[in-house]
């Protein structure tokens, strides 16, 4: 699909006078880039301020032209729960932040654990979303962690990596079998690392901040002990494993201990741990009740050292859209979750431009690091590779105004905060799917 009044994918398309990024070759120079067939045709500084005839031409000013995201977690509520988000509504949150595709979680109503579910969404997708869709399948039937699914089949039908969404799998054979299925497919395991037992009942981080509101805490432990636990299964197994959203510098240890062994392990983490910390929460506002929850400042600015170090490999949103009937409670009992599809980029500029971390690592694990574990052809700027591309004003400011964001559910932790950096541009597949005026000299 194409926004209205864009060029269609088979016209040629000159971005000219831009900042070419491109985190899987270190790419970074001035130049211009040109579309075909919803393909890059070129790129270079010789099309710096050069276009074909008849070219539909977008002129760059200098901005940073670069592979559009890959964010690959992504709770919507379709199908069951369409009320909190669709496919539709999730795509053009997307592509307004930048998102040029997006894998969706199978934390739904019936969970994504058959073939004809995985169909299902693929057949949605193509009818109504504007970004690239794709699906991260069920491990365990209905996600309870006891019944392996048909990972074959699965990834037969489009599955590219099965997970267990929010729920830990506590047992470890049914852990292990996993991962040895995963093997024979090549499949990606993608796990949350808590354990079901240490969490229960724990709403934020344990420490002197939880005491002070007097609310329950979740100590890091609860993570790195099903961490542990899972890279001595991959050791065993050899399957590829991939924690999703880690939280705390007690982990961190564990994820450069594996790879130190050359074990196929990688990691993630959500851009609302590289960026908010517990003391967030303030006066127990229940948008930043997240899961794992926000840790200590320590804790943050560990995960990104990490980050930049290369010991986490993939930055999340974690878009996970909650309405307000669930997050108007108290904050004990209000639901865990925050959208942040349209913020995630913002966010994780905002790490660059406290000088937090570099440019060109920031983008890599949004773009060609994802695109790599998911084997996607997508996230690199060369000749033949899909047009998925976006063009970022990097000092543009702008405050997050909740009633503004085309997300159906509105529970963003940075609802009113004040972020720089602004996409003016998405493309998918050659299509300009959303466009966003720049800021006036």
């Amino acid at each position: 699909m194409r926004k209205n009044g864009s060029p269609p994918s088979q016209q040629v398309t000159a971005f000219l006078n831009a900042r070419l990024i491109d985190p899987a070759s270190g790419k970074d120079e001035p130049g211009g880039l040109l579309v075909k067939d919803g393909v890059i045709a070129d790129l270079g500084t010789h099309l710096r301020r050069n276009a074909p005839e008849r070219a539909h031409v977008v002129d760059g000013r200098g901005h940073v032209l670069c592979p559009g995201l890959i964010d690959m977690q992504v709770f919507t509520g379709e199908p069951g729960q369409e009320h909190r988000e669709t496919l539709k509504t999730a795509s053009h949150a997307a592509a307004a932040g930048g998102v040029t595709t997006i894998v969706v979680m199978p934390d739904t109503e019936p969970v994504i654990d058959q073939v004809a579910l995985v169909d299902f969404i693929q057949r949605r997708a193509r009818d109504n979303a504007i970004v690239n869709v794709h699906v991260m399948a069920a491990m365990t039937r209905g996600l309870k962690g006891q019944d392996m699914t048909e990972i074959g089949l699965l990834q037969r039908a489009g599955a590219i990596a099965f997970t267990n969404g929010k729920n830990s799998v506590a047992n470890s054979r049914v852990m292990r079998n996993a991962l040895l299925y995963g093997k024979d497919f090549g499949a990606l395991i993608v796990h949350h690392t808590e354990d079901p037992y240490l969490t229960e009942g724990g709403v934020m981080n344990a420490g002197e901040v939880a005491t002070r509101l007097g609310l329950p805490g979740v100590h890091a432990v609860a993570e790195s002990i099903i961490l542990e636990r899972d890279v001595r299964l991959v050791e065993v197994t050899g399957g590829r494993y991939h924690a999703a959203t880690l939280s705390s510098a007690d982990s961190l240890a564990v994820v450069r201990a594996a790879k130190a062994r050359r074990l196929p392990v990688t990691a993630g983490v959500s851009i609302n741990h590289l960026t908010l910390n517990e003391n967030d929460i303030g006066h127990y506002r229940t948008f930043l009740r997240l899961r794992p929850p926000l840790r200590a400042e320590e804790d943050r600015a560990a995960l990104v050292r990490a980050l930049a170090a290369g010991d986490i490999d993939v930055i999340v949103s974690s878009h996970d859209p909650q309405d307000a009937d669930v997050k108007r409670h108290p904050f004990a009992e209000a639901a865990d979750g925050a959208i942040g599809l349209e913020t995630l980029l913002a966010a994780a500029l905002g790490l660059y431009h406290k000088r937090e971390i570099a440019l060109m690592p920031l983008l890599r694990a949004m773009t060609i690091a994802p695109a790599r574990l998911l084997g996607l052809p997508s996230g690199r700027l060369e000749k033949g590779a899909p047009a998925d591309l976006i063009l970022v004003d990097l000092a543009q400011p702008w405050v997050v105004d909740k009633t503004l964001l085309k997300a159906r559910s509105k529970n963003s932790p940075f609802d009113e905060s004040r972020l720089q950096g602004r996409v003016l541009l998405t493309m998918v597949g050659g299509a300009i799917v959303s466009e966003h005026a720049p800021a006036t000299p």
